[in-house]
């Protein structure tokens, strides 16, 4: 997975559990695409300051990925969901309506709860 990918989705799924100060900073750099520059000139520190906190973030976050894994889950329900689409659209091809049918609701469901 792409590395501004992983961030974001680490951040979604665990995000509020940094401090204010480091979800400001780790925002800027992953979600508002700032560079260390111009974060440390608008937040008062150095640019080292906020490369050092962003590696802390990332650390941080992976921890309770690797604890929770929250975000590997949400991405095989998304690939099981996935698979159940193609399913369906092979269903479609036979017409056997009852079973397209169960299968989109089960896929609506897998989808609404993530």
């Amino acid at each position: 997975m792409e590395k501004i990918v992983e961030q974001g989705l680490l951040y979604d799924f665990y995000g509020e559990l940094l401090t204010a100060h480091q979800r400001k900073i780790y925002e800027d750099v992953v979600l508002n695409d700032l560079s260390p520059s111009e974060i440390a000139k608008e937040q008062g520190i150095s640019r080292q300051g906020v490369h050092d906190l962003i590696k802390r973030c990332d650390k941080i976050l992976e921890e309770y990925e690797a604890k929770l894994q929250l975000v590997a889950k949400f991405m095989k329900i998304r690939e099981m969901a996935a698979r159940i689409e193609r399913l369906a659209d092979q269903c479609a091809r036979t017409k056997d309506m009852t079973l397209i049918g169960q299968i989109r609701k089960l896929s609506g469901e897998i989808t609404s709860t993530l």
